[in-house]
Protein backbone atom coordinates (compact mmCIF):
# COMPACT_ATOMS: atom_id res chain seq x y z
CA UNK A 1 0.00 0.00 0.00
CA UNK A 2 1.76 3.16 -0.54
CA UNK A 3 1.96 6.12 1.84
CA UNK A 4 -1.29 7.99 0.19
CA UNK A 5 -3.60 5.38 0.14
CA UNK A 6 -5.76 4.55 2.87
CA UNK A 7 -6.25 1.83 5.09
CA UNK A 8 -9.44 0.27 4.90
CA UNK A 9 -11.41 -0.52 7.92
CA UNK A 10 -13.36 -2.98 8.71
CA UNK A 11 -16.63 -4.11 11.51
CA UNK A 12 -17.28 -7.38 12.03
CA UNK A 13 -20.14 -8.15 14.01
CA UNK A 14 -19.56 -11.62 15.88
CA UNK A 15 -15.65 -11.57 14.92
CA UNK A 16 -14.49 -13.64 17.91
CA UNK A 17 -15.44 -16.87 16.97
CA UNK A 18 -16.00 -19.59 14.28
CA UNK A 19 -16.77 -17.67 11.00
CA UNK A 20 -16.68 -14.32 12.11
CA UNK A 21 -13.24 -14.88 13.66
CA UNK A 22 -11.95 -16.45 10.02
CA UNK A 23 -13.68 -12.88 8.75
CA UNK A 24 -11.44 -10.96 10.75
CA UNK A 25 -8.51 -13.09 10.33
CA UNK A 26 -8.92 -13.01 6.47
CA UNK A 27 -9.54 -9.27 6.12
CA UNK A 28 -6.41 -8.36 8.11
CA UNK A 29 -4.32 -10.83 6.10
CA UNK A 30 -5.76 -8.93 2.75
CA UNK A 31 -3.88 -5.04 4.97
CA UNK A 32 -7.57 -4.34 6.17
CA UNK A 33 -7.60 -2.67 10.03
CA UNK A 34 -10.36 -4.87 12.09
CA UNK A 35 -12.45 -3.77 15.11
CA UNK A 36 -13.63 -7.24 16.10
CA UNK A 37 -16.95 -7.24 18.07
CA UNK A 38 -18.02 -9.22 20.33
CA UNK A 39 -20.45 -9.53 23.04
CA UNK A 40 -19.74 -12.14 25.89
CA UNK A 41 -16.43 -13.93 24.65
CA UNK A 42 -13.43 -11.31 25.40
CA UNK A 43 -10.93 -13.57 25.94
CA UNK A 44 -11.40 -15.14 22.07
CA UNK A 45 -11.96 -11.61 20.99
CA UNK A 46 -8.86 -10.41 22.54
CA UNK A 47 -6.74 -13.51 21.18
CA UNK A 48 -8.15 -12.75 17.52
CA UNK A 49 -6.58 -9.20 17.78
CA UNK A 50 -3.44 -10.65 18.80
CA UNK A 51 -3.13 -12.78 16.27
CA UNK A 52 -3.51 -10.32 13.79
CA UNK A 53 -0.75 -8.20 15.46
CA UNK A 54 1.75 -10.89 16.01
CA UNK A 55 1.28 -11.12 12.30
CA UNK A 56 1.74 -7.02 11.28
CA UNK A 57 -1.64 -6.05 11.47
CA UNK A 58 -3.97 -3.46 12.98
CA UNK A 59 -6.89 -4.44 15.25
CA UNK A 60 -9.47 -3.68 18.06
CA UNK A 61 -11.65 -5.77 20.33
CA UNK A 62 -14.93 -3.85 21.07
CA UNK A 63 -17.92 -4.95 23.48
CA UNK A 64 -20.91 -4.56 22.50
CA UNK A 65 -24.89 -6.53 22.69
CA UNK A 66 -26.66 -6.37 19.77
CA UNK A 67 -29.87 -6.14 20.94
CA UNK A 68 -29.64 -2.75 22.37
CA UNK A 69 -29.54 0.56 20.35
CA UNK A 70 -27.67 2.12 22.35
CA UNK A 71 -24.81 -0.42 22.39
CA UNK A 72 -24.67 -0.41 18.78
CA UNK A 73 -24.87 3.08 18.08
CA UNK A 74 -21.54 3.18 20.95
CA UNK A 75 -20.33 0.49 19.14
CA UNK A 76 -19.66 2.58 15.47
CA UNK A 77 -18.68 5.62 17.36
CA UNK A 78 -15.97 3.62 19.40
CA UNK A 79 -14.63 2.24 15.93
CA UNK A 80 -14.76 5.38 14.15
CA UNK A 81 -12.49 7.00 17.12
CA UNK A 82 -10.07 4.07 17.57
CA UNK A 83 -9.58 2.65 14.34
CA UNK A 84 -11.13 5.22 11.86
CA UNK A 85 -13.91 5.75 9.10
CA UNK A 86 -15.75 2.72 8.16
CA UNK A 87 -15.05 0.91 4.79
CA UNK A 88 -16.57 -2.48 5.06
CA UNK A 89 -19.45 -3.73 7.42
CA UNK A 90 -19.91 -7.52 8.05
CA UNK A 91 -23.08 -7.67 9.48
CA UNK A 92 -21.94 -11.89 11.11
CA UNK A 93 -23.56 -11.52 14.37
CA UNK A 94 -26.26 -13.82 14.94
CA UNK A 95 -27.66 -16.69 17.03
CA UNK A 96 -30.06 -19.70 16.51
CA UNK A 97 -32.65 -20.99 19.09
CA UNK A 98 -34.89 -24.09 18.40
CA UNK A 99 -39.21 -24.16 18.74
CA UNK A 100 -41.50 -25.00 16.55
CA UNK A 101 -43.74 -22.22 15.46
CA UNK A 102 -46.56 -23.28 17.94
CA UNK A 103 -44.35 -23.49 20.89
CA UNK A 104 -42.64 -20.36 20.02
CA UNK A 105 -43.15 -17.33 22.29
CA UNK A 106 -43.83 -13.11 21.09
CA UNK A 107 -40.43 -12.59 22.93
CA UNK A 108 -38.79 -15.72 21.10
CA UNK A 109 -39.73 -14.26 17.55
CA UNK A 110 -38.54 -10.81 18.79
CA UNK A 111 -35.48 -11.32 19.95
CA UNK A 112 -34.52 -13.65 17.21
CA UNK A 113 -35.85 -10.97 14.46
CA UNK A 114 -33.93 -8.11 16.60
CA UNK A 115 -30.61 -10.00 17.22
CA UNK A 116 -30.55 -11.68 13.23
CA UNK A 117 -32.23 -8.77 11.46
CA UNK A 118 -32.91 -5.19 13.02
CA UNK A 119 -29.29 -5.16 14.44
CA UNK A 120 -27.84 -5.21 10.86
CA UNK A 121 -30.05 -2.08 9.70
CA UNK A 122 -28.45 -0.38 13.12
CA UNK A 123 -25.29 -1.05 12.44
CA UNK A 124 -25.91 -0.51 8.61
CA UNK A 125 -27.34 2.98 8.98
CA UNK A 126 -24.77 4.25 11.70
CA UNK A 127 -22.23 3.23 8.85
CA UNK A 128 -23.64 4.56 5.31
CA UNK A 129 -23.14 8.33 6.03
CA UNK A 130 -19.10 7.51 6.37
CA UNK A 131 -19.18 5.48 3.26
CA UNK A 132 -21.30 8.29 1.24
CA UNK A 133 -18.83 10.89 2.30
CA UNK A 134 -16.36 8.80 0.83
CA UNK A 135 -17.78 6.92 -2.04
CA UNK A 136 -16.85 3.74 -1.19
CA UNK A 137 -18.07 1.30 1.16
CA UNK A 138 -18.73 -2.56 0.97
CA UNK A 139 -21.63 -3.97 2.94
CA UNK A 140 -21.96 -7.96 3.34
CA UNK A 141 -24.83 -9.61 4.91
CA UNK A 142 -24.44 -12.89 6.73
CA UNK A 143 -27.30 -14.97 5.52
CA UNK A 144 -27.86 -18.63 5.77
CA UNK A 145 -28.54 -21.68 3.00
CA UNK A 146 -32.20 -22.46 5.20
CA UNK A 147 -33.39 -19.19 3.57
CA UNK A 148 -34.20 -21.76 0.49
CA UNK A 149 -34.38 -24.69 2.23
CA UNK A 150 -36.39 -24.01 5.83
CA UNK A 151 -35.37 -25.48 8.41
CA UNK A 152 -37.62 -27.38 10.67
CA UNK A 153 -38.07 -25.72 14.35
CA UNK A 154 -35.78 -23.04 13.26
CA UNK A 155 -38.81 -20.49 11.61
CA UNK A 156 -38.59 -17.39 13.49
CA UNK A 157 -34.21 -17.78 12.36
CA UNK A 158 -34.75 -18.01 9.04
CA UNK A 159 -37.58 -15.42 8.34
CA UNK A 160 -34.82 -13.33 10.33
CA UNK A 161 -32.18 -14.50 7.40
CA UNK A 162 -34.75 -13.82 4.84
CA UNK A 163 -35.37 -10.41 5.66
CA UNK A 164 -32.06 -9.82 5.32
CA UNK A 165 -31.99 -10.86 1.96
CA UNK A 166 -34.51 -7.85 0.95
CA UNK A 167 -32.36 -5.59 3.45
CA UNK A 168 -29.65 -6.24 1.19
CA UNK A 169 -31.54 -6.00 -2.13
CA UNK A 170 -33.46 -2.93 -1.34
CA UNK A 171 -30.05 -1.52 0.12
CA UNK A 172 -28.12 -1.47 -3.43
CA UNK A 173 -30.97 0.82 -4.75
CA UNK A 174 -30.35 3.23 -2.49
CA UNK A 175 -26.15 2.97 -2.63
CA UNK A 176 -24.93 2.14 -5.38
CA UNK A 177 -24.42 5.47 -6.37
CA UNK A 178 -22.09 6.48 -3.67
CA UNK A 179 -20.10 3.44 -5.16
CA UNK A 180 -21.26 1.23 -2.13
CA UNK A 181 -21.59 -2.39 -2.77
CA UNK A 182 -24.21 -4.22 -1.05
CA UNK A 183 -24.17 -8.21 -0.92
CA UNK A 184 -24.97 -10.98 0.95
CA UNK A 185 -23.00 -14.79 1.65
CA UNK A 186 -25.45 -17.25 2.66
CA UNK A 187 -23.41 -20.55 3.94
CA UNK A 188 -24.57 -24.08 4.34
CA UNK A 189 -23.36 -26.17 7.38
CA UNK A 190 -19.87 -24.93 8.55
CA UNK A 191 -18.15 -26.53 11.34
CA UNK A 192 -18.82 -23.47 14.16
CA UNK A 193 -19.62 -24.58 17.98
CA UNK A 194 -23.16 -24.18 16.44
CA UNK A 195 -22.93 -27.46 14.63
CA UNK A 196 -20.31 -29.24 16.69
CA UNK A 197 -22.99 -30.80 19.11
CA UNK A 198 -25.01 -32.32 15.83
CA UNK A 199 -21.87 -33.26 13.81
CA UNK A 200 -21.62 -37.12 15.59
CA UNK A 201 -25.09 -38.02 15.16
CA UNK A 202 -25.97 -36.34 11.67
CA UNK A 203 -22.79 -35.66 9.88
CA UNK A 204 -22.83 -38.81 7.33
CA UNK A 205 -26.46 -37.49 6.20
CA UNK A 206 -25.27 -34.06 6.04
CA UNK A 207 -22.72 -35.30 3.76
CA UNK A 208 -24.57 -37.43 1.56
CA UNK A 209 -26.92 -34.29 0.73
CA UNK A 210 -23.54 -32.33 0.04
CA UNK A 211 -22.04 -32.74 -3.37
CA UNK A 212 -18.95 -31.73 -2.26
CA UNK A 213 -19.46 -34.44 -0.08
CA UNK A 214 -17.67 -32.44 3.33
CA UNK A 215 -18.52 -29.83 5.42
CA UNK A 216 -17.65 -26.46 5.21
CA UNK A 217 -15.24 -24.84 6.98
CA UNK A 218 -15.16 -21.20 8.31
CA UNK A 219 -12.08 -20.27 6.49
CA UNK A 220 -14.59 -20.94 3.14
CA UNK A 221 -16.89 -18.50 4.27
CA UNK A 222 -14.01 -15.52 4.98
CA UNK A 223 -13.06 -16.12 1.48
CA UNK A 224 -16.16 -15.31 0.13
CA UNK A 225 -16.35 -12.50 2.26
CA UNK A 226 -13.00 -11.09 1.21
CA UNK A 227 -13.20 -11.51 -2.45
CA UNK A 228 -16.94 -9.25 -2.02
CA UNK A 229 -14.97 -7.06 -0.15
CA UNK A 230 -11.82 -6.38 -2.18
CA UNK A 231 -11.52 -4.31 -5.39
CA UNK A 232 -11.86 -7.33 -7.25
CA UNK A 233 -15.35 -7.22 -6.92
CA UNK A 234 -16.13 -3.58 -7.27
CA UNK A 235 -19.26 -4.16 -10.11
CA UNK A 236 -20.74 -6.64 -7.93
CA UNK A 237 -23.17 -5.60 -5.76
CA UNK A 238 -26.70 -7.13 -4.86
CA UNK A 239 -25.61 -10.80 -5.10
CA UNK A 240 -25.93 -13.74 -2.74
CA UNK A 241 -23.36 -16.04 -2.57
CA UNK A 242 -23.63 -19.87 -1.58
CA UNK A 243 -20.92 -21.19 0.40
CA UNK A 244 -22.67 -24.36 0.94
CA UNK A 245 -21.06 -26.71 -1.46
CA UNK A 246 -23.56 -27.80 -3.41
CA UNK A 247 -26.77 -28.25 -0.87
CA UNK A 248 -28.73 -25.87 -2.14
CA UNK A 249 -28.57 -24.61 -5.19
CA UNK A 250 -30.30 -21.77 -7.54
Amino acid sequence: MSNNQKLRVALITGGSRGIGRAICLALAADGVAVAVHYRGHADAARAVVSQIETQGGRAIALKADLVDPLEIDQLIRQTVQKVGDIDILVNNAGGMSRGAVEELSDNDWEHSLTLNLTSAFRCTRACIPHMKQQRWGRIINISSQSTESGSRNHAHYVAAKSGLLGFTYSLVKELGEYGITVNAVSPGRIVTDLLRPSISTREEEWLAQTPLRRLGQPEDVAAAVAFLASESASYITGANLPVNGGLVMG
